[in-house]
């Protein structure tokens, strides 16, 4: 499994997590775009096209 390129911090990590929560529930994203959403915001803080799938699912997860 390919490793970010940009290692997340845990309080990265979990602010990137309160971030995607507070975007679903003001923008009323559906359950069906989440990892999308939390995969963009991944890209985005890394600046890598690679996202961790365990960190995706992590932030995803209810």
């Amino acid at each position: 499994m390919p490793q970010p390129s940009i290692p997340i911090s845990a309080f990265d990590s979990d602010i990137l997590r309160n971030a995607f929560i507070k975007s679903v529930i003001e923008d009323n994203v559906p359950e069906h775009r989440w990892r999308e959403l939390a995969s963009d915001f991944i890209r985005d803080l890394t600046g890598s096209e690679d996202v961790d799938a365990e960190l995706l699912e992590w932030i995803v997860r209810k």
